[in-house]
C-alpha cells in the first residue's frame, strides 16, 4: 500500500520489515509503531518465517519518538506508552531478529537495535541517547540497551547525549558489526543464512536461556539445564539433527 509507513516481506524463510517513513527519519509515529507491531506479530505467527530482518529506507534507520506528536500531549497520551510492545515483541521473538543499519538511530531508534538479536550497521551510521538534552529520560530503551552496554559506557553516553559512531557501538557491545556500506548487505545476508541453520525450536529456547537469570554458581544451574539439554536431545527436532549429521544432509527445517 502507497499509504503504509512499515512494509513486511517473507522470502526464503527470511521476514523483512522495513521502516518506510523517510520524510520524519523513520519516527515511531503512531501510525509507524502500529504497522511495526503488526509486522512483528506476522513474524512470529508465521510457521514459514525463520528470520527477521528490520531495516528501512532513506539515509536515517530511526530518529525515536515523533516529537511532533509528543508535543503538547498529557502523560496518559505520550506514544511512548505503546513503545515497551515493540520492544518486547523484539526482544522476546521466538524468532532471532537482525537489524540492518545504513544510517544513524537515536534514542528509541536505538532501543529497537538493543532488543534485537544481532545488529549490523554501516560505518557512516551514528548513535546517541539524546533524551536528556531535551529534558527527558532515556528509561524505557535502558531495559534493552544496559543489558548490551558496558556501565562506563552507558554512564558516560547516557549522560552526556553525546553522538558516537559505529565503531564505538560495536566496541561497547551496542551492535555486532561496524561494516563498509557495500559490505552491509553482505553481512546481513551471513547471519542470517547462519540464523536459519539452527532448529526453530532450538533457537526459541536458546534465546529464552540467553535472556534468563544466571544462577548464583554453575552447580545451582546444572539440574534445570541438564532436563533442557536432554529434552531437546530426545526431542524430534533434535533426534532430526541428529540423523541429518550422520547422514551428512540439512536438516528438514533449512530453507
Amino acid at each position: 500500500m502507497a499509504d503504509e509507513l512499515v512494509h513486511y516481506a517473507v522470502a526464503g524463510g527470511t521476514a523483512t520489515i522495513t521502516l518506510d517513513s523517510p520524510h520524519n527519519r523513520n519516527a515511531l509515529s503512531a501510525q509507524l509503531r502500529r504497522e511495526l507491531s503488526a509486522a512483528l506479530t506476522n513474524a512470529r505467527e508465521d510457521d514459514a518465517v525463520r528470520v527477521i530482518v528490520l531495516t528501512h529506507t532513506g539515509p536515517v534507520f530511526c530518529a525515536g519518538m515523533d516529537l511532533k506528536e509528543a508535543r503538547g500531549a498529557g502523560a496518559g497520551d505520550q506514544g511512548v506508552n505503546e513503545f515497551p510492545q515493540i520492544l518486547d515483541q523484539l526482544w522476546t521473538s521466538p524468532k532471532p531478529v537482525v537489524a540492518r543499519l545504513a544510517g544513524p538511530a537515536r534514542a528509541g531508534g536505538v532501543g529497537m537495535v538493543a532488543a534485537c538479536d544481532i545488529a549490523v550497521a554501516a560505518q557512516e551510521a551514528t548513535f546517541a541517547f539524546t533524551e536528556v538534552r531535551i529534558g527527558v529520560v532515556p528509561a524505557i530503551i535502558s531495559l534493552t540497551v544496559l543489558p548490551r552496554l558496558t556501565p562506563r559506557a552507558a554512564h558516560e553516553l547516557f549522560l552526556t547525549g553525546e553522538t558516537f559512531g559505529a565503531e564505538r557501538a560495536a566496541a561497547i557491545g551496542l551492535i555486532n558489526s561496524a561494516v563498509t556500506a557495500e559490505e552491509l548487505d553482505g553481512t546481513v545476508e551471513r547471519y542470517v543464512k547462519s540464523l536459519a541453520l539452527g532448529g526453530p525450536k532450538a533457537l526459541a529456547a536458546t534465546k529464552a536461556l540467553l535472556s534468563s537469570p544466571r544462577p548464583a554458581t554453575p552447580s545451582d544451574g546444572f539440574e534445570a539445564m541438564n532436563a533442557l539439554s536432554v529434552g531437546f536431545f530426545a526431542s524430534e527436532e533434535g533426534q532430526e539433527g541428529i540423523t541429518a549429521f550422520a547422514q551428512k544432509r540439512k536438516p528438514n527445517w533449512v530453507p
